[in-house]
């Protein structure tokens, strides 16, 4: 049997006039010179600006590789040196011979160091690095400069683009050995490549192992078996001497089907592949796989041409989430991150989750806890936001690089669909590359010819698309919204949110609003004083052009300009939240025709005003709470449809949802002028729309009317003029607390909140963390009117009292009244 052995001790970094310092493995620079106190931390303060030296810099890490058995002791006739990710250019050395050189980040790397490992005294083994930035020039400037929508050169080689910096990230390019290194040793053959194509017939799951083997020259002769075991289903297969290609199929009968959460469970199967050599296994692989079918309609109909998921047959509107990194240093992700940050997507209604092309193929850790929590993953190819040369050096490591990470993601029964790019198709045609690019090349071989070619070859039970947008060919626009995906930015950039209505994409594959950070987390990362929008570190912290300029005008239709930071934050989250409802209310309104939304973006790398629902400490933005109301099953929602409002009843559960709905023209002292009660059904995975009669519509006039609509126990409100506009009147609540627990086992109580509101309350937030950096409310926003209760419970507050309560309670009613 193949022995591992990792080399993961005795590493360590030379830094630059220093000597040298301890290295983990893995890891990367940045994370070595923080441990060892050399620089200071990047994420705080201006510090990125104070550590942009260590990417321009060479790097160099060592350690001593002690002796092997030699195969008279241990019987292995082979021994490889392997690296599953090495950032990104190194030259690797075995003592005093060169084993190879790196220029890939996305890819791994085998190195056979055969007798090379006998000496007593150990090894020395060296990784020197070669600064990104140096190699990046140096192909830029052998093939033409190509236009990008940052001034950054990451599209020269193949690495993290983000680490270049982007509209929510800093830049922090890094280097090192950023995933594990270990020493194998085999004899006769191993299992060099596995990819199982799975699929389902029926009742029946099925799985064709696609097998190759790399013999030694004594096994070069030898027949051995493939055995392929998936659940309690065997099937073997003999490669002859000689052959190093097979396929072994496998049936299962009886299959149960892997199924989107919501739509059913997630069974997972065992499958494991063993190479043996008589009756002595050689070699194994292991993975776990859902038997499901997905298929991606994109077929013409009335309104263009689609862009529907379709999983086991049943159509699917997507509830989805962009992703970028968890962290800026990848290495720091850690399977218990991952889990934390998934699971969080799927308690708020996400079912799918969308890995985005200017940042990594993920961990196994990211992709098994997909499979588990039934999130389908939309994995776009590595690709983002600028022209990519498609020449040598970078044609070969592209093609090496999809291949390579194509078989590795295929097992996971969530990866259903595999993109190109993200918003190169869309570059070429509407940011002036095409003029600028003068005949170049900029990347359509690869989204157009390449990347389908590949996975057609390796991976041909799931869907590809070109790219996020695309409208499926040049014969439309690459962002039309009646073709395809469509990314929609113009109303962030450039207009009020109010704006998302005024058209229905097929799929809404990108939008979003910002928002700042959490108090808590602005003020753990930064030391301005006093905070201010425009202070030197929230300015250092707000990536996006102009991005302050944007929040102000997009806060400018709906609310007075806030009187102090405190008034700013509070409602710059409130707006985030307001902006993704109107989309995604309106859009799922729209079903089948918009068959999904996918939220730019669900987390962050680092402390950061961003698209994010969820900061870089981890916590909450009021956006990550609306999710949960805009992503569940039923969603109620008004709307306007022709010049009428409509009541919108959103069923994308499995079963039938039928009741009364009661709706209300309220003064916003709480008088009830008119009302009506409707029934209606709403089939499963359907949209019933109610009329909503003329009556009933709140005049604009003096700001003092509004809808309201229930149904079970749902509610959605209409407002007929902006906040600024709306007579709200002094908030008034009453509050009780209630404590369970004493703290005495050293944890905080849990706390209940109960708040009564005495006057209609608009946008009532309880922003935990300024009782406690530690604290969290399990509820967002909350609108009641006159006499109606709300309990939020709060956890991690060590001395809960009522006054701390109310004043870490805010309203849009202050906001607009003061």
């Amino acid at each position: 049997m193949k022995d591992i052995t990792p080399v993961a001790d005795g590493w360590e970094l030379r830094v630059p006039d220093h000597g040298s310092v301890p290295a983990q493995v893995p890891g990367c620079v940045h994370t070595d010179l923080l441990a060892a106190g050399l620089i200071p931390d990047p994420y705080l303060d201006l510090n990125e600006a104070e550590v942009a030296w260590v990417g321009r810099a060479d790097w160099t890490y060592r350690t001593v590789l002690g002796p092997l058995d030699g195969p008279g002791e241990a019987g292995h006739e082979r021994a490889d040196l392997v690296f599953d990710g090495l950032d990104t250019v190194a030259e690797i050395r075995l003592g005093d011979r060169v084993l190879g050189a790196t220029r890939n980040m996305h890819r791994g790397y085998r190195f056979d160091v055969t007798g090379l490992l006998d000496g007593a005294g150990g090894t020395p083994l060296t990784v020197a690095f070669t600064s990104a930035y140096t190699e990046a020039e140096r192909v830029r400037a052998l093939l033409g400069d190509r236009p990008n929508a940052y001034p950054e050169p990451f599209p020269y080689l193949r690495k993290m683009a983000c680490s270049f910096g982007w509209d929510w990230g800093p830049t922090l390019v890094t280097a090192g050995i950023w995933k594990p290194v270990r020493i194998e040793r085999w004899s006769t053959a191993r299992l060099a490549g596995v990819a199982p194509l799975v699929t389902v017939d029926g009742a029946t799951g099925r799985v064709e192992a696609r097998i190759d083997l790399e013999r030694t020259p004594s096994g070069a002769a030898r027949p051995l078996t493939v055995r392929l075991r998936v659940g309690g289903s065997v099937a073997e297969a003999t490669a002859a001497p000689g052959t190093d290609h097979l396929t072994v199929s496998c049936e299962v009968p009886d299959a149960r089907l892997w199924w989107p959460r919501g739509y059913g469970e997630q069974p997972l199967y065992a499958c494991e592949v063993s190479l043996l050599d008589g009756d002595e296994q050689l070699d194994g692989w292991e993975r776990r796989i859902g038997f499901r079918s997905v298929e991606l309609d994109t077929s013409p109909d009335e309104g263009g041409s689609g862009f529907t998921l379709v999983v086991n047959g049943v159509r699917i509107f997507a509830r989805g989430v962009n992703w970028i990194p968890e962290d800026v240093f990848p290495s720091r992700i850690g399977a218990d991150t991952y889990r934390l940050r998934l699971e969080q997507a799927a308690d708020a209604g996400v079912d799918l989750v969308r890995v985005w092309g200017g940042g990594i193929y993920e961990s196994e850790h990211f992709y098994d806890a997909c499979d588990e929590l039934g999130l389908l993953v939309w994995q776009d190819f590595l690709f983002a936001c600028a022209a990519y040369p498609e020449e040598k050096p970078l044609r070969g490591e592209v093609e090496a690089e999809a291949r390579e990470n194509v078989a590795r993601l295929m097992p996971h029964a969530s990866l259903v669909v595999w993109n190109g790019n993200n918003e190169n198709l869309w570059g070429f045609r509407d940011w002036e590359w095409e003029e600028q690019l003068a005949g170049e090349s900029w990347g359509e071989g690869y989204y157009l010819g390449l990347l389908p070619r590949v996975v057609a070859e390796v991976d041909p039970t799931r869907p590809y698309w070109a790219g996020s947008p695309w409208s499926g060919s040049w014969d439309h626009h690459p962002n039309d919204p009646e073709h395809g995906t469509a990314h929609s930015w113009e109303v962030w950039n450039r207009e009020d949110y109010a704006a998302y209505q005024d058209s229905v994409p097929r799929f809404v594959a990108e939008f979003g609003w910002q928002a700042p950070a959490a108090y808590a987390t602005m003020r753990r990362a930064l030391s301005d004083d006093p905070l201010a929008p425009d202070s030197p570190g929230m300015l250092h912290h707000q990536k996006a052009g102009d991005g302050n300029g944007k929040l102000a005008r997009g806060l400018a239709p709906h609310f007075p300009v806030p009187a102090d930071f405190d008034g700013w934050h509070y409602l710059t989250q409130v707006n985030q939240a307001r902006a993704v409802a109107a989309g995604v209310e309106h859009w799922r309104s729209h079903w089948p025709r918009c068959a999904g939304t996918v939220v730019w973006q669900l987390n962050d790398c680092w402390p950061v005003t961003s698209w994010s629902a969820i900061d870089g400490d981890g916590r909450f933005k009021p956006l990550y709470h609306e999710l949960k109301r805009l992503y569940a099953d039923r969603l109620l929602t008004v709307q306007e449809r022709d010049g009428a409002l409509a009541l919108a009843v959103v069923n994308q559960s499995g079963q039938e949802w039928a009741g009364t709905a009661w709706l209300r023209r309220v003064d916003v002292d709480g008088a009830v002028l008119a009302e009506a009660r409707v029934p209606f059904t709403a089939a499963a995975r359907t949209v019933a729309l109610l009329p909503v009669d003329p009556g009933l519509r709140p005049a604009p006039d003096g700001g003092r009317e509004l809808l309201a609509a229930d149904a079970g126990e749902l509610r959605a409100y209409w407002f007929p003029v902006p906040d600024k506009d709306v007579a709200y009147p002094e908030p008034q609540w009453d509050l009780e607390l209630a404590v369970r627990g004493d703290g005495a086992d050293g944890t905080a109580p849990v706390v209940e909140l109960t708040v009564t509101a005495r006057t209609l309350l608009r946008d009532l937030l309880l922003q935990a963390d300024r009782l406690d950096p530690a604290a969290t409310a399990d509820r967002g926003l909350i609108t009641l009117l006159p006499g109606e209760s709300a309990t939020l419970t709060v956890r991690g507050w060590p001395d809960p009292t009522r006054k701390a309560a109310a004043t870490a309670l805010r309203t849009v009613n202050a906001a607009v009244i003061r």
